[in-house]
């Protein structure tokens, strides 16, 4: 089975953002073992960026607003070429303060959702969803329209 590494610097403290994390994580569960590893929020980057760096593992996507923009379909082929090298796949979402240059540095690939902010805790759902839609898309499902 496929294994997604979710490297989240921060906590969801919002039960409704919890819930809709915990849904998309059951609805993941049949095509991959998806793992979330919630980090401590540091003074600053720098300080985060040890903690980080030794959780990547496979092919990391670091979450970026100066990253390169996908739409769904391109995350899926994404996803698909690395489901089919066998290879795991580790997105991080870095703290409320972004991520630090290593971090960014370390990863091959930053993926930006958007030229807009997005709260940390709310771009974990929104993650979660798009890696759903991604296996949904690879699959040929109806999900994506």
């Amino acid at each position: 089975m496929q294994k997604v590494n979710i490297v989240c610097v921060g906590k969801i403290k919002e039960e409704f953002f919890r819930a809709a994390a915990a849904e998309y994580l059951k609805r993941l569960s049949r095509f991959a073992k998806v793992e979330v590893k919630e980090l401590p929020e540091g003074k600053s980057l720098k300080e985060e960026a040890p903690n980080v760096l030794k959780q990547l593992k496979g092919f990391v996507i670091a979450l970026c607003i100066e990253g390169t923009k996908l739409a769904s379909e391109g995350l899926a082929q994404e996803v698909k070429k690395h489901c089919d090298k066998g290879e795991e796949i580790t997105f991080v979402i870095g703290s409320s303060c972004g991520l630090d240059e290593s971090v960014k540095k370390a990863a091959h690939l930053k993926l930006s959702f958007s030229d807009m902010t997005f709260p940390h805790q709310l771009m974990r759902v929104i993650l979660l969803e798009q890696v759903y839609r991604a296996f949904m898309i690879n699959g040929g499902a109806e999900y994506h329209k």
